[in-house]
């Protein structure tokens, strides 16, 4: 994919996202908020107990590689083995958007 016919966060809003990688964002908003490593199997683990379901490595990394074409998500290393992944700054700000909506409309 060259750079012109990748997608930034400016084209990309909560709407246009699955719910699996809605969830993605929530799981690893939740492990930046605790002392847990984001990397693929503890986000992987946090999916699992929040769908009371078995998750699809087949499933989860593909989205994950999405989510970091999209410009929400950034990969990095924890060791040769091992990337964590981290919110961008759009994935922040895509994901308050969207908790500013709910709480705008809850109220």
């Amino acid at each position: 994919m060259t750079e012109s016919e990748s997608s930034t966060t400016a084209d990309v809003t909560y709407a246009d996202l699955s719910a699996f990688q809605r969830d993605v964002l929530i799981v690893l908003r939740r492990l930046e908020s605790s002392d847990e490593d984001s990397y693929g199997l503890a986000i992987k683990r946090r999916l699992e107990d929040r769908y009371d379901d078995d998750v699809n490595h087949g499933r989860l990394y593909p989205n994950l590689d999405e989510l970091v074409d999209f410009g929400l998500v950034e990969r990095g290393e924890i060791d040769k083995r091992t990337n964590r992944y981290t919110l961008t700054t759009g994935g922040l700000s895509l994901l308050q958007a969207h908790a500013d909506a709910l709480t705008e409309l809850l109220d």
